[in-house]
Formats: structure tokens, C-alpha cells, sequence
């Protein structure tokens, strides 16, 4: 976690980091490994995919702990590692309606052994950590189509994202959200839309509906960028400038998952209201 100078004021924009090819470098080289990795884990699929998410959703969890400013050396951390890892098991075996209530519980308790002050803000790591150890599983494991929904998954986030940058370093124009991400512009914002939805339609099993399916691509891409702004947002609130230093060129694992979190919570929400949690990843995909 990178704190802001002291004295700054939060009001204002942080500035942006330098471009060129000193920052771009490592940045692609973290991104081909971590996308690599994951994409090793979902085509073995089984318990070593859910090992995996459950543990980014536990360095996300860390990361919250240390953002909002609570303490890492605590139960509260084993407490929501424990429920992350209740979640993880309970999607796989497709009882989304219990994982949640082991997300609730681990929440709930975590509130309550918080500071007075800090309960509301404590209770979200388990939840927000928490979206990871849930749909990945859900989808993955889904009888029919599990790895074709992930990896619709990672086409439209890696796609928005990778495209809203350099969309967005080529064209230029008016800001997105200024006070937030000072570097994100709308022409990024809408490249890296359509790039994602059409990059998903590639890698999704040819089954006709696919103007629902494009559909789907546009809306996870947009909620992919909401959900980074919504991290700058709780980075603006307490005076950071990344979640972690963990991942070269992306700060920590939060800040490279932030979007990834947003877009997993609609295609799994998707998946089960459709086809219920036996066949989410059809439910996503087949329109």
C-alpha cells in the first residue's frame, strides 16, 4: 500500500504515473504471468482452480485490511480467510445460497470484533474478497460449459482493460472521472468496451444468441471499469495511491482484480438467474 504525501489534499486528483516504456514493461510482463497462471488453473479446473481464487480472494482481503487502515495481525484475517474458503468449497459444489451465508457469517462476525468506527468498512473485505471465492468456482464447476464461461470471463475484463488503456493513450479527449483516475478517458472507456464484448464473442462456444451474448460483453466490460473506479474511489477515501505493491506495474492484487470483481459478480449473477447453479456457466453463455 502506497500512502498519499502528508498534507496532501484528497480533493485533488493524485497525478498520474509516467508513461513510456519504462512503465509499460513491467506492467505487461505481470499481466502475461498472472493471466498465464490463471489460465493454467482453469484449464485443470478442479480443486487447484479453487486454490487459486481463493487465494487472490485472501490477498485482496489482506490488502482491504491494510487500505482501510485495520489491523492485518488480528483474527479478523484468519476469520475471513476461513469464510473466503467456505465460499470457495460451497460454489464448487454449487450451493451459491450457502456460500453466501458463510460470506454473511464471516462478515457479521468481522463487524462485530472491529473498532467501533471501522465495523461497516471491516465487514466489506469479507464480501468484497469474497465475490472471488464465489463465481469462479460456481462457474468453473458448472456441468455445462464451466471453462467456456471463464474464459468469456477473462476475454471481456482482460480485453476492456487492455484496450481502455491503449484506446485510450491513442485517442485522448475529455476524462472519465477526473477526480478519481486522473488517466482514464471516455474514448478508452468506450475502445475498451467494445473490444471486450467482441474479444468474449470469439471465445464463446458458437450457440447462437449472440446479440445477447455481445450484449453481455458490453455490460461486464463497463462494470469491469466501474469496478476500478469504485477501488480509486476507497483509495481516494483514505489516502492511498495503490492498494499493494505485490504485482509490478499494477500495485497489488486488488488493484489488478478490482474490475475483474465487479464483472465476475454479473456473469454470476447471470449464470444462476438463467440457469440456476448447476449450469451457470450455460446460463451465461447460452442465449
Amino acid at each position: 500500500m502506497t500512502p498519499m504525501q502528508p498534507g496532501s489534499d484528497r480533493s485533488v486528483p493524485a497525478p498520474a504515473r509516467p508513461g513510456g516504456r519504462a512503465e509499460l514493461l513491467p506492467r505487461v510482463l505481470s499481466a502475461v504471468v498472472m493471466g498465464a497462471a490463471a489460465l493454467a488453473t482453469a484449464v485443470l479446473g478442479g480443486p487447484l482452480f479453487d486454490l487459486f481464487w481463493w487465494l487472490a480472494a485472501v490477498a485482496v482481503l489482506w490488502e482491504w485490511h491494510g487500505l482501510a487502515g485495520l489491523s492485518r495481525r488480528n483474527p479478523l484475517v484468519l476469520l475471513g480467510g476461513a469464510a473466503l474458503a467456505a465460499a470457495a468449497l460451497l460454489a464448487g459444489r454449487a450451493e451459491p445460497g450457502h456460500a453466501l451465508v458463510a460470506l454473511a457469517l464471516g462478515a457479521g462476525v468481522t463487524a462485530l470484533l472491529a473498532e467501533p468506527g471501522r465495523r461497516g468498512i471491516a465487514a466489506g473485505g469479507p464480501l468484497y474478497a469474497g465475490v472471488l471465492a464465489l463465481a469462479l468456482p460456481l462457474l468453473r464447476h458448472s456441468q455445462e460449459d464451466g471453462f467456456a464461461a471463464v474464459a468469456w470471463l477473462f476475454a471481456v475484463v482482460w480485453g476492456t482493460d487492455t484496450m481502455a488503456f491503449f484506446g485510450g493513450r491513442a485517442i485522448g479527449g475529455p476524462k472519465l472521472a477526473p477526480r478519481l483516475s486522473p488517466s482514464k478517458t471516455w474514448s478508452g472507456f468506450l475502445v475498451g468496451v467494445a473490444c471486450g464484448g467482441l474479444l468474449g464473442l470469439l471465445v464463446a462456444p458458437r450457440t447462437g444468441g449472440l446479440a445477447w451474448l455481445l450484449a453481455a460483453g458490453f455490460v461486464g466490460g463497463a462494470l469491469a471499469q466501474a469496478g476500478d473506479l469504485f477501488e480509486s474511489t476507497l483509495k481516494r477515501r483514505f489516502g492511498v495511491k495503490d492498494a499493494g505493491s505485490l504485482i509490478p506495474g499494477h500495485g497489488g492484487v486488488m488493484d489488478r482484480l478490482d474490475g475483474f470483481i465487479a464483472a465476475a459478480v454479473f456473469a454470476a449473477a447471470v449464470g444462476l438467474w438463467r440457469f440456476g447453479p448447476d449450469g451457470a456457466g450455460a446460463g451465461l453463455l447460452k442465449w
